[in-house]
């Protein structure tokens, strides 16, 4: 009898010990193949713009149970895809990007803001030219879940929000370009 006291008493701390482990943050770190910010603007009013950055890095931690979360984004501005290369040099350029002086773009969340299980937006600053700014980008996807590949937890999101870019000091032939931009991120990171 007293064996199968012990025997219970150690499954149940067994089992505690699990339940806490299941409840800790799990930290990832951004799939920099599978992770696309991308912006838009109107052209002058002919037409929307649509380019993108083909690198970005940072890590995301995720609570699940404790509903709180934090994310660490670096874009590498320098790889900025319009779509044409002669483009892509011209945004680069003074009074757009100024890649040479500001290569980097970075978004540190303050809050993620959860509606059930899921995170429906992330509070942070962004900074785009050494200008940092508070932005809240509204999450209208979110999945965490095994990847039935590699057998490990990733986690993947797309979020959007608009910023006037006039506000970043890279306002150059506003209002006639467009100075409201739509920033759109499709996310994926995998647990450290």
């Amino acid at each position: 009898m007293q064996s199968l006291k012990s025997l219970g008493a150690t499954l149940a701390l067994s089992a505690a010990a699990f339940g806490s482990a299941l409840a800790a943050p799990v930290n990832y770190t951004v799939d920099s193949s599978h992770t696309f910010p991308r912006f838009s603007y109107s052209h002058m009013g002919y037409s929307t713009q649509l380019s993108s950055f083909t690198n970005t890095s940072g890590t995301v931690v995720f609570d699940a149970a404790a509903k709180t979360g934090s994310v660490d984004i670096v874009i590498d501005m320098t790889t900025v895809n319009t779509g044409s290369t002669d483009f892509n040099g011209h945004i680069q350029g003074e009074g757009f990007l100024e890649t040479a002086k500001f290569p980097k773009a970075t978004f540190k969340s303050t809050k993620v803001v959860f509606e059930g299980d899921k995170p429906a937006s992330v509070e942070g600053q962004l900074t785009i030219k050494g200008v940092t700014k508070a932005v809240t980008l509204t999450v209208t996807s979110f999945q965490a879940m095994a990847h039935p590949m590699m057998k490990v937890p990733v986690l993947g999101a797309n979020a959007f929000t608009t910023i006037k870019r006039t506000e970043f000091g890279a306002g150059k032939y506003a209002p006639y370009v467009g100075d409201d931009v739509r920033i759109d991120i499709a996310i994926e990171a995998i647990a450290k």
